[in-house]
């Protein structure tokens, strides 16, 4: 493939048709579990790290998506547990128990049900969180990269994955080290995991609102706040998960 624009952007095309055909299975079981929840009043958490903090933005708090869902971030320890800003580091998501920190300090409910996104799936704070929320009963879903993955070695010390405790699975498609185009002595540009990872978000969240409006339900699905009324609608319905979900951090 040509180190070009053009060539990146066939292999993106390459890449999310192979995973939209691929991980279709997984994308309605994963939509029946969450469905589910929702329609028992629960709650979608999401959580990723690094750069697979994106998935979490697409599954909460934006246009076109699903009212009851929450992001955790690592800094939430800042914003919500008064650690000194410190704390934070890029290493952070290495430590196992940092996920008992964020677990603690989300609002989660026992209806509740997790995204979590880990291209890796090895790091110790996510596999720590995956275990905590199987432990807890919880519905979980997980985005990885099945190749990158399966050539890591686990930094928890059970020497698990984050693709060990989760009910559903989605294969972003992502290549060993994500970026996709070689370059001349080694090394490459043209990740691909933050758009892979998208579409399966995406896909799951409208999946699920047709299985809810073939329950005979209304979705709580956000406007833009861009535009008219957006406002209004939004507030309303955040209103009914009042304290259940946090927005603007």
């Amino acid at each position: 493939m040509t180190l070009s624009a053009e060539g990146y952007l066939a292999t993106v095309t390459a890449t999310l048709d192979r995973v939209a055909q691929s991980q279709r299975e997984q994308v309605a079981r994963a939509a029946d579990l969450i469905a589910e929840a929702i329609r028992a009043d629960g709650v979608v958490h999401a959580f990723g790290t690094g750069h697979s903090e994106a998935l979490a933005m697409e599954i909460a708090g934006r246009a076109g998506g699903l009212v009851p869902t929450n992001r955790i971030a690592l800094r939430d320890l800042v914003l919500h547990g008064g650690e000194p800003t410190d704390v934070l580091g890029p290493k952070l998501e290495r430590d196992p128990s940092v996920a008992h920190r964020l677990y603690d300090l989300a609002p989660i409910g026992s209806r509740d049900v997790f995204v979590l996104a880990s291209n890796s799936g090895v790091n110790g704070a996510m596999v720590e969180f995956a275990s905590l929320v199987r432990q807890r009963g919880h519905g979980l879903v997980a985005i990885t990269s099945a190749a990158h993955s399966a050539r890591m070695e686990s930094r928890h010390p059970s020497g698990r994955k984050l693709a060990d405790f989760a009910d559903v699975v989605l294969d972003n498609g992502a290549p060993y080290g994500d970026a996709t185009l070689p370059l001349p002595g080694g090394g490459a540009v043209g990740a691909v995991s933050s758009i892979t990872a998208a579409l399966l978000a995406q896909q799951i969240v409208v999946e699920v609102v047709a299985r809810l409006l073939a329950a005979g339900e209304r979705p709580p699905v956000y406007l833009s706040a861009n535009i008219a009324g957006g406002d209004a609608h939004n507030d309303a319905l955040e209103a009914r998960y009042a304290g259940r979900i946090r927005r603007g951090s």
